[in-house]
């Protein structure tokens, strides 16, 4: 069964995205590596606060069936 997400599980699925992107870049760089926490603080930050105006704190399985189904969405889309 497929549900279409509210506006505020939208955006904290988004959040999680752009988080996940942050850390994969920042991780990746062994340069900014050491400073991963200076760097990753705000989109942490973000995501946490999406997640709770979202009531999706502790629903990992939800938040990561959004992100899937973004992820899905944007890949179908044509350039």
């Amino acid at each position: 069964m497929t549900t279409t997400p509210t506006v505020s599980e939208r955006a904290a699925a988004q959040a999680y995205l752009r988080l996940v992107e942050t850390a994969r870049a920042v991780l990746s760089d062994p340069g900014l590596a050491p400073m991963a926490g200076a760097y990753l603080a705000s989109p942490m930050a973000e995501a946490d606060e999406a997640l709770r105006r979202a009531g999706l704190a502790g629903n990992e399985a939800r938040l990561l069936r959004l992100a899937a189904g973004l992820r899905d969405d944007a890949a179908s889309e044509p350039p």
